[in-house]
């Protein structure tokens, strides 16, 4: 933590009262505050191009706003500011939207239940480290995955299907790409998921990040 100012940090999110809550939230941790807040992606973008020298240690990111939802949001910082740092928040669990955050880059994913303990070990951890994964709904503690030192090998077919797994194919189109049959990927994924010792695809595409399979 820096000792001579506080850490900064943006919220964007639509959902006013929510923003104003957080801020207070934060405010009461001591060693961050929150500089600007901003409804929509459209409107933080537009400050990040007008401001593109402004001090930020982290972006707070709600995934579903109008205008410029957080999805499109990440995507444009993965181009343009991959040095932020950002952790997406939202109600909802969904794996496809999990992996898509986290492969555009978000360090962090927290549901807007998450309790203010949690919440500040979160910015702690992103700050400082430079990722956050807890335990979501679906109940699987998936920062497990990146705890994992063990060597394991991995077979060059494996390998791809992971690759394949980190975007947004579905395991059937997976299979058409690597002109495999629905119950082979079927076969690789189950295997995978027993070698790696997780339990779903937002665990695989932590590992693939983890151990430099996939890049974000």
């Amino acid at each position: 933590m820096k000792t001579n100012s506080k850490s900064k940090i943006i919220i964007v999110d639509d959902h006013l009262l929510f923003s104003q809550s957080l801020e207070l939230l934060i405010k009461s941790f001591g060693d961050y505050e929150v500089i600007e807040r901003f409804e929509n992606g459209k409107v933080f973008i537009d400050y990040l191009e007008e401001n593109p020298l402004s001090e930020i240690d982290l972006i707070l990111l709600d995934v579903n706003m109008p205008v410029l939802d957080g999805l499109s949001t990440m995507k444009w910082l993965k181009e343009n500011r991959p040095d932020l740092k950002v952790i997406a928040l939202s109600v909802n669990d969904d794996d496809e939207i999990i992996i898509k955050m986290i492969t555009n880059g978000a360090k962090g994913y927290l549901l807007k239940d998450t309790s203010p303990e949690i919440f500040r070990e979160a910015i702690h951890c992103v700050i400082e480290k430079g990722f956050y994964f807890t335990e979501l709904v679906s109940g699987m503690l998936i920062n497990k995955v990146n705890s994992d030192n063990r060597k394991i090998s991995l077979k060059e077919k494996e390998i791809v299907f992971i690759k394949h797994a980190c975007t947004e194919m579905t395991y059937k189109e997976i299979a058409s790409e690597m002109c495999l049959s629905p119950k082979t990927i079927d076969g690789y994924r189950e295997s995978l998921f027993d070698k790696l010792e997780i339990k779903t695809r937002i665990g695989l595409v932590l590992y693939a990040i983890k151990h430099k399979i996939v890049f974000v």
